[in-house]
């Protein structure tokens, strides 16, 4: 059982659910599943990363207190970390839930890249087929092992619904992305998770898979959107892991696989027909916390709680004054 900390109005206090704010020069307005986007100029980007959570397609009714702030510190910490590799979109972070950079024109696909048999390709591998996205799997493989060396899967960038997947020789046949880009994309995305996989390692940890994301301005590739967080990557626990697949044990996970396995025996997996629970405080709590674990291993530095005595006035401000320096 969990002990309550906070009461109803404590959590919802502390949490970022919507955003509504109106910038100088804002032109559009866009609010994904996690991140409410303001198109500064026709030239900028505000990101402001929500405590929204989402499982198998759905916006869970309750927000995670500082799960945008860790969301958003992982992501602009690894652009940091790689923009030595590809150009990134990042500007500037003024606040702990924002991030301010280019907008470019995105590709639309985005780079799946996988170095284990897991998840979307487990699926796929347990039901017989031994291609995906035009390549060819080996043989004789197990849940979780790791492929000869990563796959790049990629997946149409759908603008309703399902994202769908997609071979590379269709990507260019199809004049969705042209070869010379597209090979500069996979070189990008390949290096991307060598550095990431690198980095994972250093805190105990595996990078399983991952996703990327790009954008063209003025002919230039550039990084876009998130990279590397909980949210668009897997990551296993190194330790162990050996252990766990010689003796067909299931991996110990560092992601938010344990939302989904809670929302799975309440009774929801997103079907039609199926009633969506509502958490209560205590694993609204806990979920908190372990984003935070997840920011503090995958990071390794100690995580610090950003004010929420006014948490969207703060925001606000913060990137306000950044705005009025920049355009």
């Amino acid at each position: 059982m969990f002990d309550n900390k906070f009461s109803n109005n404590d959590l919802e206090r502390k949490s970022v659910a919507a955003t509504n704010f109106t910038f100088p020069q804002q032109t559009k307005f866009y609010r994904g599943k996690v991140r409410d986007v303001y198109t500064i100029a026709d030239k900028f980007l505000v990101m402001i990363a929500s405590d929204r959570i989402s499982a198998f397609d759905h916006i869970l009714p309750r927000p995670i207190p500082y799960k945008g702030q860790v969301l958003n510190q992982i992501a602009t910490t690894f652009l940091s970390w790689t923009s030595d590799i590809v150009p990134n979109w990042l500007a500037t972070a003024p606040d702990e839930n924002a991030a301010i950079g280019l907008m470019c024109e995105p590709y639309r696909v985005e780079m799946v890249i996988r170095g284990y048999l897991t998840g979307h390709a487990w699926r796929e591998y347990r039901a017989g087929k031994r291609t995906l996205c035009g390549v060819t799997l080996p043989e004789g493989m197990k849940e979780h092992d790791k492929f000869p060396e990563p796959i790049i899967t990629p997946a149409t960038k759908a603008m309703e619904g399902h994202d769908e997947d997609i071979s590379r020789e269709d990507i260019i046949a199809q004049g969705i992305v042209s070869e010379s880009d597209y090979i500069q994309l996979e070189n990008y995305t390949r290096a991307l998770f060598q550095r990431g996989t690198e980095i994972a390692a250093k805190q105990g940890l595996i990078l399983v898979d991952t996703k990327y994301e790009f954008g063209n301005k003025n002919g230039k590739i550039y990084l876009i959107d998130e990279i590397h967080t909980p949210d668009s990557s897997r990551y296993f626990y190194a330790e162990g892991y050996e252990e766990r697949q010689a003796k067909g044990e299931q991996q110990k996970h560092l992601s938010k696989e344990f939302v989904r396995e809670w929302l799975i025996e309440n009774g929801f997996q997103g079907l039609d027909g199926q009633i969506m629970p509502v958490m209560p405080d205590a694993f609204v709590e806990m979920v908190s916390e372990r984003y935070i674990e997840l920011y503090e291993q995958l990071i390794g530095e100690k995580f610090q709680k950003g004010d929420t005595t006014d948490v969207l006035g703060r925001i606000e401000s913060n990137v306000q004054k950044a705005l009025v320096e920049m355009i």
